[in-house]
């Protein structure tokens, strides 16, 4: 259970700032570091903590998604990534998880002069073709985001695992209040398009908060998986 936990909980935390942009506000912010603390739940029983964290050394951005489950298992998520403008340039990502005593690793890495994108999934390593604005599961979180302060989202935004890059596309469906530990947002609620049946992401995305999402589900068939945020430190509007 705890690996199963786990495994989706890069794709409940990640890429979840997205929607269509929304009458809540006019106001934007520049990009800037930040911290958010969420509980997550596995079929509505609390399974641990988790924190999404960007940090800034001068155009150098790292985003770090950390997740525990008591003492059977963790995950850790690191992109590295630099500014072009509003468009994200990825560098790298690493996975790390530990489930008991059995580790799994995954990385990626970004070679925009080669154009080449190399992985490496535990002994598994993969090479593919380059793809323009290509992105990680973490930082495509970040661009969206940019990329609805300038307005609108792409029709596709292209995102590189440890087998290959997919376009992903995302579908706004209204809006909703939500009550968390840190107080009750005004949100815009997204979808996350699955090509396989039985599954949904969803997002609910605080334009307060610079429309951090202050919650998430994810619903595979019978089990589900939740994001729930307790504490934020950064811009708010």
């Amino acid at each position: 259970m705890a690996h199963s936990v786990l495994k989706n909980l890069g794709l409940v935390a990640g890429v979840s700032t997205t929607l269509l942009l929304t009458g809540f506000s006019s106001q934007s912010f520049a990009m800037s570091p930040f911290q958010a603390s969420y509980q997550f739940n596995y079929n509505g029983k609390n399974m641990g903590s988790a924190t999404r964290t960007l940090k800034q050394s001068g155009n150098n951005w790292t985003y770090i998604f950390a997740a525990k489950a008591g003492a059977i298992a963790s995950a850790t998520e690191t992109s590295r990534f630099s500014l072009n403008g509003t468009q994200i340039n990825s560098n790298s990502f690493s996975r790390t998880s530990k489930i008991l005593v059995h580790n799994n690793t995954m990385n990626i890495n970004f070679n925009a002069g080669a154009k080449t994108i190399n992985t490496k999934k535990d002994d598994k390593a993969r090479s593919f073709a380059w793809k323009s604005g290509v992105l990680d599961e973490l930082n495509a979180e970040l661009q969206i985001r940019e990329d609805l302060k300038k307005g609108g989202l792409k029709s596709n935004y292209y995102i590189a695992d440890a087998k290959e890059v997919e376009g992903r596309k995302f579908v706004k469906q209204g809006t909703e209040k939500v009550t968390t530990a840190y107080g009750s947002f005004d949100t815009v609620k997204v979808v996350m398009k699955h090509d396989k049946p039985g599954r949904q992401t969803t997002f609910w995305l605080a334009p307060k908060l610079d429309y951090l999402p202050v919650k998430v589900s994810h619903q595979d068939n019978k089990t589900s998986y939740g994001l729930l945020l307790t504490g934020y430190k950064g811009a708010t509007n």
